[in-house]
Parts: C-alpha cells; sequence; structure tokens
C-alpha cells in the first residue's frame, strides 16, 4: 500500500507476479517484477485483492498499469495482434459484477466503431499507461475477495509486446 500524493488516500497494486499470466523481471518498474506477454494466443490476465484490506463505504477504481516493448512485427502503428480494438475487463465482488469493453492499445480510437464505447488507456507521469478496469463500492459486508480481470473478446491470434506491472486499486475520487 502507498498513499497517493495528490488525495492521500491509500492505494494498492496487485504485482503482475500475483495475477494470472507469466512473469518476468524489467528493471524500470515499480515493483520487482513485470510480466511481459511474448507469442501468446489467449490474453487472459487475473488478480484478486482480499476486500477486508478496503476501506468499508468507499468506492475504488481499478487500473491495469502497463506498457509496450519495443520491439513491433511488421505493424506500423500496433504491436503484433494487439491493434484490435476491443478486450473484456471484468470487476468482481460479492455478488456484483460488472464487464465492460476496453482498448489496451492507445492508438484504436481512430479504428473503433462510432458506437463501441470502450475505455480507453492514459499515459501516466512515470511513462506507464493505465486503462481503467472497473470500480466497485467496498460495502463492508463482503467476506472475501475483489476479482478484476482483462481478456481478449474475439481475436485468438498471437499477440507480442505487452508489458504487466500489475493491477492497481484506488480511491475513487
Amino acid at each position: 500500500m502507498w498513499l497517493d500524493r495528490e488525495t492521500g488516500a491509500g492505494c494498492y497494486m496487485v504485482p503482475a507476479r500475483e495475477l494470472s499470466i507469466g512473469w518476468g523481471a524489467l528493471a524500470d518498474s515499480r515493483s520487482s517484477e513485470s510480466a511481459e506477454l511474448i507469442l501468446v494466443c489467449w490474453l487472459y490476465i487475473r488478480g484478486k485483492i482480499d476486500s477486508k484490506m478496503l476501506s468499508q463505504g468507499s468506492i475504488y477504481s481499478v487500473y491495469m498499469v502497463y506498457k509496450f516493448a519495443n520491439y513491433l512485427y511488421g505493424l506500423s502503428d500496433g504491436y503484433y495482434g494487439l491493434e484490435l480494438p476491443v478486450q473484456k475487463a471484468s470487476v468482481s465482488v460479492g455478488d456484483n459484477h460488472q464487464i465492460r469493453k476496453v482498448c489496451i492499445h492507445p492508438n484504436q480510437q481512430r479504428s473503433m466503431r462510432r458506437n463501441c464505447h470502450a475505455t480507453l488507456p492514459h499515459k501516466r507521469a512515470d511513462g506507464w499507461m493505465e486503462l481503467e478496469l472497473g470500480e466497485f463500492v467496498c460495502e463492508g459486508h463482503e467476506d472475501g475477495d475483489v476479482s478484476f480481470g482483462l481478456s481478449e473478446m474475439k481475436d485468438l491470434s498471437r499477440k507480442n509486446g505487452l508489458i504487466v506491472q500489475g493491477i492497481e486499486i484506488r480511491h475513487k475520487i
């Protein structure tokens, strides 16, 4: 846990090593290990945090923190297999389940259909990207985990060049 400099609210990072993905070391990561997806066909990232670690009555946002590797495979504006516009993000706590469409590649906005309504990523001051996967209210009466994830919805072609630092859980402002 660390405190957000702007709000003073507690923030949590579930590092890549604790997520359901492959992982490897990366030198400029805030946590000591990040995951780099190398030629995977199924994009599937899952994690969880114990709801007892969170403040009761608070609204939280869940963000995937990531960036792209420097290498491309013959694509002018995308990373191999990651340029398609829609992935699925999910956040669940207790009986409440939220699913939304998201786009992990920042250049996807120009290729998206007008009626797609997917969440797009933002670049952070530390050089990493963040993509909001969803939000939830920690009611306090839930026992168990808050689960979250990201998966490819349609394209099962090989994907390469996505580096995941982890998933952040922050108070929503």
